[in-house]
């Protein structure tokens, strides 16, 4: 049997031994590493003592390659409506900017940057090479090669740029790593945006490019919407030493509107059904020549809503498809087109002047009060016109009368005799002077660029016993803005106080502190508040209970207007029709005038009767102004039958525009054509007396200037007739 061997232990002696060459092996080892690491330091040492402002400037001169005078752009101040509502915003976007310079300082930096641009950010590759190629940009180290690109665009770059990501090959590695970091990179810049589209477009104006504008809110406080621009750049010092500074850009103020978006949208959708209700009648295709609403505060001069019947997308105010086939398109000289540009980017409530008929006739019996020409109980006889010379100056209801009538009766009525009874008394010096102090004939002062200011007559051309003087009384023969009638109106029925109109009312910074508080500016005492609680009531007469534009269980008041225009005869007239509630104390004024309305008897107010109407329909309720009557039950049967007539007719025209088989099937619906067209469907209120002798307006020569701006302060005391 073998015999097993056994293991012999080594003696603690050696043992020892071993552990002591390990540790002197170590000591070594570490003794190496430091005397490198001493080393190592002592070289970068000598290295920065000798060479390291070379090295610093050689940084930096790199540096500023990119960022030397770099602009850094500032954020506009947002525009909201009076609830928060955001109507226009500036978004981050960025500007791809290639560095020619860079790309071309290796021959295996261009491919790959090249495939990244056109791969990842969708560029043309044929431009890109004619950059880095061409004599003129391949040295260049800004070309811009895309702008308002979005930041998701920007990450996914920066994406294909890192190599440390899973799933790339060697061969993907080596060609992301060959793109040089500065080669193509990302500026900062802001894109103006429009959240609700075209809602209040005239009000809001839009920005050309960049950060300039001239119409609406955008244009008239742009200098207030702006900021400062930063800074980003790279110098010298006076020892030689390099500095890197960074100025930060001052962000522009936010600008809260009086509008509300609300009140808006309920404004726009009338326009639209009556638009589009009238379309396709007897006079062509398009439902009015020009339709305006206005929404006024009485107490204080804000206005709620403000809107016209051509609302453009201001995210893309340049297109014309809405307006104009593609084939009128095409045959526009540059010129046409931007008249034709200019046409709808024109704010009609303020830049557009007019003969307002008999929405005036409450201002000329307010004068004639105020003045102590006529007294509360005064009453007047129409016989259905008044002489002048050889020349008869018609009432609408000639050649019927309405004879004897008080003030009431004159507004129900809208008697024009009556009216011109009262101007022969007060005189034209009179006359004028109340004209004057109403603003006709002077700017508002509104807080938006284009303001037109409207023609009078001279106190030459207006004499006693003249036509223009009797004409004037009710509307004719003069001109003027939306906005300035309801301003004045608005005194009249305010107690007599005049303010100036605006659009907004506060400043915010970027941090939504109040910078500013613009509050109501009183530019004077139109009539005293005894005057203006008669003129209240004569306007209350025209909404009994029973009228077609009253609400039930609301007080309220109005006027109806209807104009004629030129040439005197044509059948062509501007109706309108201002109105308010409550009664005897006014919160809300709604102003509608449409402009020859598609339709075969132009004469006749109910077209913006119905505005008006639907309107306060819905804001009243919404402004939380509640019922002050007893409710009757009573429905005015000739303004429901219209309604529903315009409402089913612009339905149908909706359906034809959506659909061409609509179209081809579309059968007239002769009934709500009668209910729009025929006279039997009026209220019996004669409007428009058709006469060649009234006069025409003086000439209007002037333009109307976007220039000014919040700059301008508004109007001097001078302006506003004080």
């Amino acid at each position: 049997m073998q015999k097993r061997k056994r293991k012999t232990k080594a003696s603690p002696l050696e043992t020892r031994k071993i552990n002591g060459t390990i540790r002197t092996k170590l000591v070594c080892l570490f003794g190496i590493v430091i005397l490198a690491l001493v080393g190592l330091g002592v070289y970068i040492t000598y290295i920065n003592a000798t060479q390291g402002l070379q090295y610093k400037k050689q940084v930096l001169s790199q540096s500023q390659q990119k960022y030397g005078s770099t602009t850094i752009p500032f954020q506009r101040g947002d525009i909201l409506d009076c609830n928060g509502t955001v109507l226009a915003t500036s978004e981050k976007v960025y500007k791809i900017i290639l560095d020619c310079k860079v790309v071309n300082t290796k021959e295996e930096y261009v491919e790959p940057t090249i495939k990244a641009m056109v791969e990842v950010l969708g560029l043309d590759e044929e431009i890109i090479r004619e950059k880095l190629t061409d004599e003129k940009t391949m040295s260049s180290q800004y070309q811009i090669m895309q702008t308002n690109v979005s930041i998701t665009v920007k990450k996914a770059y920066e994406a294909y740029l890192d190599t440390k990501q899973e799933g790339l090959t060697e061969e993907e590695i080596k060609e992301r790593s060959n793109i040089p970091k500065n080669g193509v990179w990302f500026e900062e810049d802001y894109l103006r945006t429009y959240p609700l589209g075209s809602l209040a477009c005239d009000v809001i104006g839009f920005t050309y490019s960049g950060n300039v504008a001239d119409w609406g809110i955008e244009g008239y406080y742009s200098s207030t919407l702006n900021g400062v621009n930063g800074r980003q750049y790279g110098y010298y010092n006076d020892n030689a030493d390099v500095e890197q500074n960074i100025i930060a850009p001052i962000n522009g103020h936010t600008v809260v509107s009086t509008i509300d978006a609300n009140i808006q949208q309920i404004v726009e959708k009338y326009i639209d059904i009556l638009m589009d209700g009238l379309a396709d009648g007897p006079n062509g295709s398009q439902g009015a020549q020009n339709v305006g609403v206005i929404v006024a505060n009485p107490n204080n001069g804000e206005i709620l809503a403000m809107a016209s019947n051509n609302p453009y997308d201001l995210n893309n105010p340049r297109d014309l498809s809405l307006f104009y086939s593609e084939q009128e398109i095409e045959q526009m000289t540059n010129e046409e087109m931007l008249q034709a540009l200019y046409a709808i980017w024109k704010n009609y409530c303020v830049s557009d002047a007019f003969e307002p008929g008999s929405t005036v006739k409450p201002l000329t019996i307010a004068a004639a009060l105020q003045s102590n020409t006529i007294s509360p109980s005064s009453t007047y006889y129409c016989d259905g016109y008044q002489m002048f010379g050889s020349q008869r100056i018609r009432c609408a209801i000639y050649p019927k009368e309405h004879e004897m009538q008080n003030l009431s009766d004159l507004i129900r009525n809208s008697c024009n005799d009556g009216l011109m009874q009262i101007a022969e008394k007060m005189g034209a010096e009179t006359f004028l002077k109340y004209q004057s102090i109403f603003n006709f004939g002077s700017i508002t002062g509104i807080d938006l660029p284009g303001e037109a200011a409207g023609l009078i007559h001279s106190s030459t051309q207006m004499l006693d016993g003249s036509t223009e003087l009797a004409t004037a009384s009710f509307g004719q023969g003069f001109t003027c803005t939306m906005i300035q009638e309801v301003a004045a109106i608005c005194s009249a029925i305010n107690g007599g106080y005049y303010y100036k109109p605006r659009v907004v009312n506060k400043i915010l910074d970027e941090n939504g502190n109040i910078v500013e508080e613009i509050e109501p500016v009183l530019l004077k005492q139109t009539i005293s508040s005894e005057v203006s609680a008669l003129v209240r009531e004569h306007m209350g007469s025209v909404c009994l209970d029973g009228d077609s534009t009253k609400l039930d269980g609301y007080s309220m008041g109005g006027k109806t207007g209807t104009a004629q225009k030129l040439p005197r005869g044509n059948g062509k007239y501007l109706v309108s029709y201002i109105g308010f509630a409550p009664l005897d104390n006014p919160q809300v004024v709604v102003y509608a005038v449409v402009d020859e309305p598609n339709a075969a008897k132009q004469a006749d107010s109910k077209y913006a009767r119905y505005l008006v109407r639907k309107i306060q329909e819905e804001i009243l309720p919404y402004m939380n102004i509640f019922q002050d009557e007893e409710l009757t039950g009573e429905v005015e049967e000739t303004m429901q039958y219209f309604e529903i007539a315009i409402e089913r007719q612009a339905e149908e025209y909706r359906r034809r525009q959506a659909s061409q088989a609509y179209e081809d099937s579309y059968v007239r619906d002769e009934t709500a054509q009668g209910a729009i067209n025929d006279p039997d469907y009026d209220d019996g209120v004669e409007e428009g007396a058709d006469d060649p002798n009234v006069p025409e307006p003086p000439e209007d020569e002037e333009e109307v200037i976007l220039d000014n701006d919040r700059e301008s302060d508004g109007i001097t005391n001078e302006e506003a007739g004080q």
